[in-house]
């Protein structure tokens, strides 16, 4: 039983490049030098029986995992000498022996990932950004189907008098976000100035002094928001609606509707109560599911996070679990962390035969220590320092898809946001399917309605 942060690695699994750095080779390289694992079996994890509970992406957590090999233990100070010879963003928390059939990866009853959201994240898109403008031309094709967001618009509106109160005018924004998002203008610019140093202008400086200041006042801004209890409700019903079984085949990379193994169970999501750490608030989510697929826990809270940005019904959800295939953007590996495996039904095996059960609560103080020092404050100071959400969410909201700002081809394949309008399309026609079937009743009503005697032959006919 093992936890570890995965900052500067590359995933837990071993690679078949041995100068690619991951979690398991150095492990691995640990309990050899400790003399954990013979000589013989040294040279290939194969031998040993190697094998994960969870496997785990680059720059991803772990609170708690498990790892299942043939060891040597006879020392009893051997969790000690390995962890002397591990880096301290790696720790051992036990060894047990289990039956000889034990496969920590096959035995493994559920899995339970946290992910570590900042609030902010789940704020409407910027306006005049490409996402906003989306959304308001889906707006006016279908105003019944976007809940009201009052609290957005205020916040943005707040945001833009500080702006103005900082002696920036509204020309000045104007010219800076009319054609591409601050981003793209800032690179642009940046690139211009290096490469003509000496051509500049005072106005070309002018400008990208205005754009620092702009994503300052901003990012101050984000850094100080609260979440209101009834957003914050909304993304708990939009989380609650992954749990069952069901078919995630647009949450992971390589899978086909007509797969079975995209069929997943998850079995409750839990959304805390917010908390800030350094004036930014934050929220943590609990996903416990019977297995997952590759980035399908990061898919799961991008999405999430969009329909309640979007202001979209939490039902939109399941139209994700159809056949159409859609492109959900991966969420920040930055926030993801796995919490724990979970062998509930092995343990029964375990007792049964005078084995200890596979357990982590005996080593809650020291992984919740762990989890403080080594995960939760490199996430926190990471976001603080890199801007990853921010960066993210921004990216989504200037990304143009398969067109330009003309709104001209530039790349096949599809959107990311192509759920929307597949989504509102699907509610027009079922709002035009209702439509007609009102209207169906509604005469079939009238001619119900009317004097026996007034009816055509054929009516009297078709009703006997």
């Amino acid at each position: 039983m093992l936890g570890y942060c995965g900052t500067g690695y590359n995933g837990m699994q071993v690679q078949n490049d041995p100068n690619v750095k991951t979690i398991e080779k150095d492990i691995y390289d640990a309990m050899a030098t400790a003399g954990a694992i013979s000589a013989e079996n040294a040279v290939d994890l194969k031998k040993s029986g190697f094998q994960r509970a969870a496997r785990t992406d680059k720059g991803v957590h772990a609170a708690g995992n498990v790892i299942s090999l043939k060891m040597i233990i006879e020392d009893p100070e051997i969790i000690n000498k390995i962890n002397d010879l591990l880096p301290k963003q790696i720790r051992i928390w036990g060894i047990q022996r289990t039956t000889k059939g034990f496969d920590c990866r096959k035995c493994c009853s559920s899995r339970i990932y946290e992910y570590l959201l900042p609030t902010f994240s789940l704020l409407p898109p910027k306006p005049k950004s490409v996402l906003s403008e989306l959304v308001k031309e889906k707006k006016l094709e279908n105003p019944d189907l976007f809940e009201d967001d009052q609290e957005g618009i205020d916040w943005w509106e707040n945001v833009k008098s500080k702006i103005l109160a900082s002696g920036i005018t509204q020309e000045q924004i104007d010219s800076i976000t009319s054609s591409y998002d601050e981003q793209q203008q800032q690179q642009q610019q940046q690139q211009q100035q290096q490469a003509d140093e000496e051509e500049r202008d005072v106005s070309e400086l002018s400008f990208t002094k205005l754009i620092k200041q702009i994503k300052t006042i901003e990012n101050q801004s984000r850094r100080s928001y609260r979440i209101s209890s009834s957003r914050l409700q909304h993304f708990r019903e939009v989380m609650k609606q992954y749990e069952g079984t069901h078919n995630f085949h647009n949450f992971t990379v390589g899978k086909p509707f007509k797969d079975t193994s995209a069929n997943r169970f998850m079995i409750k999501t839990i959304v805390s109560d917010p908390f800030v750490i350094e004036g930014t608030e934050w929220i943590s989510i609990k996903i416990h599911g019977q297995s997952f697929m590759l980035h399908q826990i990061r898919k799961m809270i991008a999405m999430a996070a969009l329909v309640v940005r979007l202001s979209l019904p939490c039902g939109i959800i399941n139209n994700f679990f159809q056949s159409t295939k859609i492109n959900i953007p991966k969420a920040p590996a930055l926030g993801l962390l796995l919490e724990n495996p979970v062998f509930d039904g092995y343990n029964i095996k375990l007792t049964k035969s005078d084995y200890e059960p596979i357990d982590f609560t005996k080593f809650d103080k020291e992984m919740n220590e762990f989890k403080m020092k080594y995960i939760y404050d490199k996430i926190y100071a990471e976001e603080s320092k890199e801007n990853i959400f921010y960066g993210f969410f921004g990216y989504i909201d200037a990304y143009r898809g398969n067109k330009n700002e003309d709104g001209e081809p530039i790349q096949n394949g599809a959107s990311i946001f192509d759920f929307l309008f597949n989504y509102t399309e699907r509610v027009e026609n079922t709002k035009n399917k209702d439509e007609k079937n009102t209207s169906k009743t509604e005469e079939s009503k009238t001619e119900e309605s009317k004097p026996e005697e007034s009816k055509p032959e054929e009516s009297k006919s078709e009703q006997s």
